[in-house]
């Protein structure tokens, strides 16, 4: 039998090779280049961008992305630290948040 995928290693509670989703919500004045900071930060952090939407309404930019964080080497806390620095010296708002807030809120 051959195996597509890797088997997951579980250590700690923690399923390792399991995929980590991420949503980055980024929001502001629309200005050339915003999309391509933004993804080389997450390439150069070894994140995967698995699903992406933009829109443009009246000059304000609104991007929503759904990421892969399991093979990035830095912690979440660092990574939405860092995008909330690049947002600002770009004049955006960017947010990371993780997807299991929103599974747990809506199980309540």
């Amino acid at each position: 039998m051959i195996r597509k995928h890797p088997p997951k290693r579980v250590k700690f509670g923690i399923i390792y090779g399991a995929m980590k989703k991420v949503i980055i919500t980024v929001v502001g004045k629309d200005t050339v280049g915003i999309l391509a900071k933004t993804c080389t930060y997450l390439a150069k952090a070894d994140i995967n961008i698995l699903d992406i939407s933009q829109t443009v309404v009246q000059d304000y930019f609104n991007m929503m992305m759904i990421v892969d964080f399991s093979k990035c080497k830095k912690t979440f806390e660092r990574v939405n630290d860092e995008m909330a620095k690049l947002g600002l010296e770009i004049g955006l708002k960017i947010r990371c948040q993780k997807t299991e807030i929103f599974e747990k809120m809506h199980r309540i």
